[in-house]
């Protein structure tokens, strides 16, 4: 009987990691709990880089496609000074969880924040959706919208960087 027991559970599991493919997720974590004195944990991620963050890459510089090879040598050590790395600016608010990202409380409805607007300290940027539940991302400190990365309905990482404020 363990054995049936631990065949539906490979089976459960390999059920999540399809799931997770042909959605596009990058982690899944279920309980299952059971009648007689038993769980089971599972999580399912996928190892995923942060490139989408790194693909805001200035495309621009390798434009002059007629021209030679040398000057498209020093262009690329410019193109990788030019680039900054949201997540790593001081001023980078993340997102706490893997979720969609919303920039209104509503369809329809204006932006809690847009570029240049000044909050302070605990205001609402954003709202992130994990789990059918929306978690409102506020400001860790007063300043002013600089830039905001994410577009509204856009699924983020933990971690991923959502606005800068300064």
């Amino acid at each position: 009987m363990t054995n049936k027991s631990h065949d539906d559970d490979v089976a459960f599991i390999k059920s999540l990691a399809e799931l997770l493919r042909k959605n596009d997720l990058s982690e899944l974590q279920v309980k299952r709990d059971y009648e007689n004195d038993g769980s089971l944990n599972v999580r399912v991620s996928r190892v995923s880089s942060v490139a989408p963050t790194t693909v805001q890459v200035a495309a621009p510089a390798p434009a002059p496609a007629a021209a030679p090879a040398a000057p498209a040598a020093p262009a690329a050590p410019a193109a990788a000074d030019a680039p900054e790395d949201p997540a790593a600016h001081p001023g980078a608010v993340s997102s706490p969880m893997v979720g969609t990202a919303y920039l209104s409380p509503e369809p329809g409805v204006d932006a809690f924040v847009k570029v240049g607007d000044k909050v302070s300290e605990g205001q609402t940027l954003c709202i992130v959706e994990a789990m059918k539940t929306m978690n409102q991302i506020p400001a860790p400190k007063g300043g002013t919208v600089k830039r905001i990365l994410v577009e509204d309905g856009a699924p983020v990482e933990f971690g991923a960087p959502l606005m800068i404020v300064e």
